[in-house]
């Protein structure tokens, strides 16, 4: 793949296809994936490190779809998976369940009894969690632990899980306890976990999480990993600051190489991106259903809104929007918004080429918590998803029809 080519590509199309044919062919709204961007993201994160044993665990929750995943695995990307859901869905994808990283929040135990039984790698969260798995498996399984270094990185507040209110993790202040269960039950600890939020630019707070991390580390004897989640910043519109990943890896390949000589061996590195690989490559299709002049401004209205694409109402997030029927017209300002009965705007007063009715619209930096967050909110269907891949479209998800949103529901007479 040339490293050109995503910077070079036309924005009505990808990979040499337009985008308008294919909301011809599949319909609209639709989610289309661009799987030569994901190879793009990931190269350029493992080459940015150097004489490191770096491992990338996709974070399955920013996109789930099953070919999606076999994707990830056909080019050398692990899994970090949330739910038993998303773990039986990696397996199913082709997975070795050993190269699945599982860290729960506040579930069952007993689904955690049951991914040990499929035998992924386990991340506990909590010191109630760590004493019931001490006492049932003792030094029978091993174990990775997520700490809370009370360090408060990343974007919108609702994506910070690092700081000291954050439901996510042990806090750093509670690690005492944590080194009497494992020396009373003999629990084999084969890596720490952190992960302080995401949308972090600033790579000085991720070092100084890092260092943190190190004297954690040094507590446990036979480590084999240590894991720095992730939350790298992706750009949204121009003038965006991303995480920059050469200064980064640059940087923590000297770190990890200090810690691991300090450490007595040499132990792997593992990172956990979600939106920085697939972010980029996703974009949302829709049409503009009505042109509606008002006092205060001119509405474009689609066939779709938050009920698939909930990020800007949730996280107040920037979304690029192009009118790729009209991409070269002359510009005025309209704001977008979506069907539903909410306040589903998507932007306003935004500056876009003149836009009619029938005109396609595309979402960019759509692939990540797009359709995985998408509902049946008003009882509309969902989308469906395409993926392109070595130039060819390939139909990964049909579109949803009102049989598929009634079927579980049990209708009684009366």
């Amino acid at each position: 793949m040339n490293t050109n080519t995503l910077q070079l590509q036309n924005e009505t199309e990808v990979q040499g296809i337009q985008l308008t044919d294919l909301v011809k062919e599949y319909g609209s709204p639709l989610y289309v994936y661009d799987t030569e961007s994901i190879e793009y993201q990931y190269k350029k994160l493992v080459g940015s490190f150097n004489d490191t044993n770096i491992r990338i665990k996709y974070a399955t929750k920013a996109l789930s779809n099953i070919s999606i995943l076999k994707y990830m695995n056909k080019i050398g990307i692990g899994l970090d998976v949330v739910s038993i859901e998303e773990l039986k869905i990696g397996i199913k994808a082709g997975y070795a369940a050993k190269e699945i990283m599982y860290t729960p929040s506040c579930v069952d135990f007993l689904e955690i009894e049951e991914v040990i039984s499929l035998g992924a790698t386990l991340n506990l969260d909590s010191i109630p969690f760590v004493e019931k798995f001490g006492m049932k498996y003792g030094s029978s399984v091993p174990l990775c632990i997520r700490i809370n270094p009370h360090v408060e990185a990343g974007g919108n507040h609702k994506i910070k899980t690092g700081h000291i209110e954050s439901k996510f993790g042990i806090s750093i202040d509670q690690l005492d306890q944590v080194y009497s269960l494992v020396d009373k039950y003999k629990i084999d600890m084969a890596g720490i976990h952190v992960h302080t939020g995401s949308d972090f630019g600033d790579i000085d707070v991720f070092l100084k999480v890092a260092e943190l991390m190190y004297e954690v580390a040094m507590n446990f004897k036979n480590l084999r990993f240590l894991d720095f989640g992730s939350g790298f910043k992706v750009a949204y519109k121009k003038g965006d600051k991303e995480t920059n990943i050469e200064e980064l890896g640059s940087k923590m390949s000297a770190s990890f190489a200090g810690f691991c000589k300090r450490y007595g061996k040499k132990l792997e590195l593992w990172f956990e991106p979600g939106k920085y690989l697939v972010s980029k490559s996703g974009y949302l299709l829709a049409q503009a259903t009505v042109i509606k002049p008002t006092p205060a401004t001119t509405f474009i209205g689609l066939n779709t809104g938050l009920n698939h694409l909930i990020r800007p109402m949730m996280y107040e997030s920037y979304h690029e929007i192009i009118n790729i029927s009209n991409p070269e017209g002359p510009k005025q300002k309209y704001s977008v918004v979506g069907y539903i009965c909410e306040t589903d705007t998507f932007a306003w007063e935004r500056e876009m080429t003149e836009t009619k009715e029938g005109d396609v619209l595309a979402f960019k930096n759509a692939g990540a918590y797009g359709f995985s967050m998408s509902s049946n909110y008003n009882s509309r269907i969902r989308p469906a998803e395409v993926m392109i891949y070595k130039g060819k479209a390939v139909l990964i998800r049909k579109r949803e029809t009102l049989e598929d949103v009634l079927k579980n529901q049990i209708e009684i007479n009366f």
